[in-house]
């Protein structure tokens, strides 16, 4: 078990399609982060930027473009990308460096500003780029995926459809509670049903959107938050970044063949299950201690699944787990109780930092309707493309 860090501040700039730059939402989220700290700009000793590659070159180097928007003062700088898992890699920095002494108090800021419709590579030609081919060669978007994750539910556990439009109607349920997410409606199973469908047998609202959004954090030492009035925090216990072990014989993005297990047994855990059991063991605790999770929904399928992954129950049981409402704000593991993705859609360099918001929200016991009562465990999980892992563990 490593040391823990504090949870300083929280602070979002509201989901949405806003038309603006993605540093606006970033310095938006920032702002509250650090009042809800109750800090100046500053006193800050370093400042981890969570990449996106759509702003511009300036999105390359988000640590120093939000710095500048803040104000020159001096702090040290890191950026990171990590796509879906950057903000877990900025954090994961952050906390290096307080550990490591470099700095008592950090800001980790992600922001993005994403386009209409579904993400695709940056131009150019890249032969060696597995996200490049399985667009040029198979014209495979990332629904195409999440079609084949619930095809592979439906074959192995018998998931129907009308499963995966129960996992909207929970999330839109939640989401309704939260006034930082894009959607705040209610859905029905009928309604999902009758939206389009986009990969079968998915259909437009199985399928997160993609938003303009922003999350940012204020850590610290645990000396430097006792000695400014914060005796009990919410802490980070554990990051998980993990990576993917060979043979990986389970099909993720941007991968267009499994890894051969002919000549190599293959590991006895998928790799989003790594990701999970690597938090378990940094933080010293296990499923059956968490009060709540965030987990990615990029599809109500995607969901389920991590229900399994995170060891919430038994392997292809967690449509039961769903149906029987544990998994509903009440339930024995409420999951997305922020509303999720279904709720937010995807600004990437932030979404994992959002979680560790609803999370520090839901420790403090100040989330509102939305309240896990007694929550003292949390865990987040996603993955980044190119294999890179997700899950950060809080405590209070």
């Amino acid at each position: 078990m490593t040391k823990e860090v504090a949870v300083l501040g929280a602070g979002m700039h509201p989901w949405g399609k806003w038309g603006r730059s993605f540093v606006e939402y970033g310095i938006a989220a920032a702002r509250e982060a650090l009042a809800d700290a109750g800090l100046e700009w500053p006193d800050i000793g370093a400042i981890i930027g969570a990449d996106t590659v759509r702003g511009g070159y300036p999105g390359y180097v988000s640590g120093a473009t939000f710095a500048k928007a803040l104000g020159w003062q001096g702090a040290r700088v890191t950026s990171v990308y990590a796509a879906c898992a950057s903000g877990a890699q900025a954090i994961d920095a952050a906390r290096a460096q307080i550990l490591a002494g470099l700095a008592d108090v950090v800001l980790v800021v992600g922001a993005d500003a994403a386009p209409k419709g579904f993400f695709r590579p940056a131009g150019g030609d890249r032969p060696d780029d597995p996200d490049w081919l399985r667009f040029r060669i198979l014209g495979a978007t990332n629904p195409v995926y999440f079609g084949l994750y619930a095809r592979r539910r439906m074959t192995q556990h018998g998931d129907t459809p009308d499963d995966f439009a129960q996992v909207k109607v929970k999330n839109s349920a939640m989401g309704a509670l939260n006034p930082h997410a894009r959607y705040r409606s209610r859905v029905t199973a009928e309604e999902v049903a009758a939206s389009a469908v986009v990969a079968d047998p998915l259909r437009l609202l199985d399928i997160c959107a993609t938003s303009d959004g922003g999350a940012a954090l204020v850590l610290s030492s645990m000396e430097y938050a006792r000695l400014h009035g914060q005796a009990e925090p919410v802490r980070i216990r554990a990051v998980s970044t993990v990576t993917p072990r060979y043979p990986n014989t389970v099909l993720d993005l941007p991968d267009i063949a499994t890894d051969s297990a002919g000549a190599v047994e293959p590991p006895g855990e998928t790799f989003r299950r790594s990701i999970a059991r690597a938090a378990y063991e940094e933080a010293g605790v296990g499923p059956e201690d968490l009060s709540l999770a965030e987990v990615y929904d990029l599809s109500t399928a995607l969901e389920l699944q991590w229900y399994e992954d995170l060891g919430l129950c038994g392997e292809g049981e967690g449509v039961k787990l769903l149906r029987d409402g544990a998994t509903s704000l009440g339930g024995r593991i409420p999951v997305n109780v922020s509303g999720g993705l279904a709720s937010f859609g995807e600004a990437v360099p932030a979404q994992a930092i959002a979680q560790v918001c609803e999370l520090t929200r839901q420790l403090r016991g100040v989330a509102g309707d939305r309240q896990v009562v007694g929550a003292r465990v949390g865990i987040t999980a996603n993955q980044g493309l190119f294999g890179h892992g997700s899950a950060v563990i809080a405590v209070r």
